[in-house]
């Protein structure tokens, strides 16, 4: 269980690392007159994310399990594609949909191969890293939940691309 708290703290501060650098760059595209689309449905995509990590967290206190390396491998490398979907971003990556004025749309890295790669690295992580731990049923419910939330998101950012360069 000594690992898997180790994994999931990893996990839970390298995503507060990226909340500070979505909010500082959300702050910098704002004062350069970008608008924010969608937010309505962003507390829906915060909670359930928060609820993915305490379902994780609860699931190993409970029913700790060695963790699954061959999952762990595959959870590595969705986090070296997040990791290219970051820097092909660059300044323009947020947890939000920002649409910053006259600036067309990414198409370097893996935005040349995928309109949405970051929900594909999040659809992967929300089910392989309750693999990792042993917590299929955490897979399994927070997949189904992180699909309706990113339905509503890819709706409200594919109508944000209807006004720059696709």
């Amino acid at each position: 269980m000594n690992y898997a708290l180790g994994v999931l703290l990893l996990v839970t501060l390298s995503r507060l690392v990226e909340l500070l650098v979505s909010a500082r760059n959300t702050r910098l595209l704002m004062a350069e007159g970008a608008v924010e689309v969608g937010a309505g449905h962003y507390p829906f995509i915060v909670a359930v994310h928060a609820a993915w990590f305490m379902a994780l967290l609860t699931w190993i206190l409970i029913f700790p399990q060695p963790m699954n390396l061959g999952w762990l491998a595959a959870y590595v490398g969705v986090q070296v594609l997040r990791g290219w979907v970051f820097v092909s971003l660059g300044r323009y990556w947020t947890t939000r949909i920002i649409v910053p004025r006259h600036v067309p749309l990414i198409r370097r890295g893996p935005y040349r191969f995928l309109r949405h790669p970051n929900y594909v690295v999040v659809v992967f992580e929300i089910a392989i890293l309750p693999l990792v731990l042993g917590a299929w049923p955490v897979a399994v419910a927070f997949s189904a939940l992180n699909a309706a939330v990113l339905f509503v998101r890819i709706k409200a950012e594919n109508r944000s691309f209807e006004s720059r360069s696709v």
